[in-house]
């Protein structure tokens, strides 16, 4: 079968994240906290020599520790389109610079269909 890059319908939660129908009938779903992990950025990844920066949303908070910093949850402020291949994010933390395109977004997928797949199961 072939896996489509092709949104059918995008549906956004600023709170809790992005919905994908594609146009081969696979839906995915992104958390915010996933989203923001994975943004493709080059601070992100450590693109161009640079050292990588990762958020780490998606991990709960070491637990025991009485002087933990207060880490607001995270969400979408705004949300765009980039032509008519991927998407922008601007996060409430302030970071902003990840394009998130809809390639990169279905090789990401998160289903546990998708995660067997890369994994050769």
């Amino acid at each position: 079968m072939t896996v489509s890059t092709d949104p059918l319908h995008i549906a956004v939660s600023k709170s809790k994240g992005i919905k994908i129908d594609w146009a081969d009938g696979h839906r995915s779903e992104y958390s915010c906290e996933f989203l923001r992990d994975a943004c493709p950025c080059a601070s992100c990844t450590g693109a161009h020599g640079n050292e990588p920066q990762p958020s780490s949303y998606s991990k709960p908070q070491a637990a025991g520790n009485p002087f933990q910093m207060y880490k607001p949850k995270i969400r979408m402020n705004h949300i765009e389109e980039v032509g008519s291949y991927a998407f922008r994010i601007d996060w409430n933390d302030g970071h902003n610079s990840g394009i998130y395109s809809y390639e990169h977004l279905r090789r990401m997928c998160p289903c546990g269909e998708c995660q067997s797949a890369r994994s050769g199961g």
